[in-house]
């Protein structure tokens, strides 16, 4: 069942036609555009949405009396989650029009590993695909406390509910998470199996590849039906995963520049050919190997990220 929309407005006694200010609000609101950006991506998977949702808390910051608003901070954060909420409901219809598999539009965080949060919580990719499970409205409610550290008092009062409710909202999204995922590798752990899957992908050494998967690993190709190369379903299996990566190595990666990147917290490859990005890699690992294989290859995905890379050798 659809969730009723939420009202995006914190308190109608804050907003009125005529600004109460002299300035224009500028200093309170870019003191937490990053937060604001923060909370937009893990809510949506989309800096491009994301950064839709600040523009539009900015507009609405500008028609907002100011003087009338105790805490601009929390006004603003509270504005943008109500919007993400109302925009989520719509956003998830459309995903599943999608044509294939659908993965977060991943974002540089190398100089800002947080993305802009106290802890960098809910911005990793297998996070951000187990939160598409949740409602809108779990999903705020673990972003806003576990990337945040919102209180339950300040998430129950942003989505205008009982504090009872929003620590059951956040117990199940845990419980979901916890259920979705085993313990993941270091980050240099992680590090290390990216390195050696893609040496072994290069080769398509069969293998090399087998050697470093766990057992039930897929790899998912997000194309958005515009790039043909990428695949339309999920490959999963050691074997069939190495076969599909081994399959393609005597062409796909002729002419290929790669760079290493830090996109959601975790090393990750872009991929680039005569200085046009047109791939993104990074994995999900635990103890028992790499289990997730993302790769990013619809151009619109890829901007971001590509602003921001190290060469390989």
């Amino acid at each position: 069942m659809a969730e009723e929309p939420i009202s995006e407005t914190p308190s109608s006694s804050h907003l009125n036609a005529e600004t109460g200010e002299h300035d224009d609000g500028l200093s309170a609101f870019a003191s937490v555009r990053p937060r604001l950006f923060g909370i937009a991506y893990r809510m949506l998977g989309s800096a491009a949405e994301a950064e839709d949702i600040v523009q539009d808390v900015w507009l609405r910051w500008q028609a907002t009396n100011r003087s009338e608003v105790e805490n601009p901070p929390a006004f603003l954060a509270t504005t943008a989650t109500r919007m993400c909420i109302n925009f989520s409901q719509s956003a998830q219809s459309r995903r599943e029009t999608y044509i294939g598999p659908w993965l977060p539009e991943p974002v540089d965080t190398s100089s800002d590993p947080a993305l802009g949060a106290e802890r960098g919580e809910a911005l990793g990719f297998a996070i951000l695909l187990l939160l598409e499970k949740l409602s809108p409205t779990e999903r705020a409610a673990y972003v806003l406390r576990e990337a945040f550290d919102y209180s339950y008092r300040q998430i129950a009062d942003i989505l205008q509910m009982e504090e009872a409710n929003t620590r059951q909202l956040v117990s199940r999204a845990r419980k979901h998470i916890a259920d979705g995922r085993r313990t993941p590798a270091s980050s240099q752990e992680q590090r290390r199996l990216l390195e050696a899957f893609i040496g072994a992908a290069q080769k398509g050494d069969l293998a090399a590849l087998e050697g470093l998967f766990a057992e039930d690993v897929v790899s998912y190709s997000d194309g958005g039906g515009v790039v043909r190369t990428a695949a339309r379903a999920p490959v999963s299996g050691r074997e069939r995963v190495a076969k599909f990566i081994s399959a393609f190595a005597s062409h796909f990666w002729t002419g290929l520049t790669l760079a290493w990147v830090e996109a959601n917290g975790q090393a990750s490859v872009l991929m680039s050919r005569d200085g046009i990005p047109v791939a993104f890699a990074t994995i999900d690992a635990s103890a028992e190997g790499i289990d997730k294989i993302m790769w990013i290859m619809r151009p619109s995905k890829l901007t971001v990220v590509a602003t921001s890379r190290l060469k390989i050798g």
